[in-house]
Parts: C-alpha cells; structure tokens; sequence
C-alpha cells in the first residue's frame, strides 16, 4: 500500500510575504516528501512557475499584489494544469470558500493551522484528499444538502456513480478518465450532470457528501 511517505511531491508556494514563504520552507523541510520547488509572490509569476515547474501540489494565498488567488487558480484549471491546488489564507469569508471549492481547489487550509495540522494535511491533499480547516469544513458540510441518500444515489446514473465514487477518492478528471477509460472530456459532462442532480456546486461538497452519508 502507498503511504504519505512514499510519495514525493514537488511543491510551489505562491505567497506575497517573504517571512511567511521562510517559514513554509522551514516547515516543510520537516517531511522530505514535500519538495520545495518554487516559490512566487505574485500571480503573474505563479502562473509561470507552474508552467515551468509542473509542480504536484500548489499552496496558494488569495491576496496577491497583482491579482486575486482565486483569478490564479482559475487561470491554472483553463490551463489544463493538474496540480493538487490548496488555497492557504486568512480568509475564512464564506464567498472565498465556496468560489474556491466551485473553481476546483483540492483544500482550503486558513493561517492559523498549527504546523504539525498544515504538514498532515499536505500529506493528505498528496495522496488526492479534499483538505479543509474545521471552520471550512463546517461551511462547506452546512451547505451540503441532507435530502434522502439513497433516493439521491438512485437519480445517478451507474456511470456518475462510478465518477462520484473515483472523485471522493480525489482523483482528477484526467486520472477518472484513464481509470473508466473514457475521455477527459466525458468525465466533465459527467461531473456537471452528477452535480446538478445532486444539487451541488463543487466536486469537494460532492466528495464530502459522500464520505459522510455513504462512507467512501
């Protein structure tokens, strides 16, 4: 069985505070299987380390100098990039959480994580978890909704059952694609059916909805 620690992940930090990019550094020099790559201040210059880098995982603020995080994690899905994306910030606002869960982020960790809580949870968003604070994950399980499972679970087709199931997993479009053995772009007509039926924005409300009625 793969474990955290036989996974290395490249890591690109984008943070305008050099203070704080230090201390992410010093952090995660804690676990060897999070290799620091890059590091950028500023979305312009994210947006070209992740070209460049390719990096498996990106810790992302919201507040750049040049433009919002959420513009930057926008760009990075229209580019095809497929990243674990773990937006890191103070924002606990409920518009950020919920844009951010709907543009496709893998977590939502805020600043005040404890190091050991923030090296655990990029440990999980590697192995292709949702990572939320408690406070994001008590929004996002609010928002989900708590209609009958199983009436719900029946309106899917065994196909978008079988592409809820691989996304609860974390699995990307493109890794649920080569798992079924359909196109990409199949998947995401899929994703956007199962979501409507289920009545949710994100895949990570989807995700969590189905760890936490079903068990996945």
């Amino acid at each position: 069985m793969t474990t955290a620690a036989d996974i290395i992940a490249d890591v690109l930090i984008v943070d305008d505070h050099p203070l704080l990019r230090s201390g992410l550094e010093q952090i995660m020099a804690l676990r060897p299987q999070l290799r620091l790559v890059g590091t950028a201040g500023t979305g312009e210059l994210a947006l070209q380390e992740a070209e460049r880098l390719e990096p498996d995982l990106i810790l992302l603020d919201l507040n750049l100098p040049d433009m919002h995080g959420l513009k930057v994690l926008q760009s990075l899905r229209a580019s095809g990039s497929d990243a674990r994306v773990v937006i890191f910030t103070v924002s606990d606002d409920q518009g950020d959480i919920a844009a951010a869960m709907r543009m496709g982020a893998d977590g939502y960790l805020l600043k005040d994580t404890e190091p050991e809580d923030l090296i655990a949870a990029l440990d999980s968003a590697v192995r292709g978890q949702t990572t939320l604070s408690p406070r994001v994950r008590d929004y996002v399980l609010e928002r989900v909704p708590v209609d009958d499972v199983s009436r719900q679970m029946e309106n899917l087709t065994p196909r978008e059952r079988a592409v809820l199931e691989l996304i609860a997993q974390g699995l990307s479009n493109k890794l649920i694609a080569q798992e079924l053995e359909i196109a990409e772009g199949t998947v995401k007509v899929h994703v956007k059916r199962l979501l409507a039926k289920l009545g949710m924005r994100s895949r990570v409300e989807a995700a969590l909805w189905l760890a936490r009625h079903v068990g996945y």
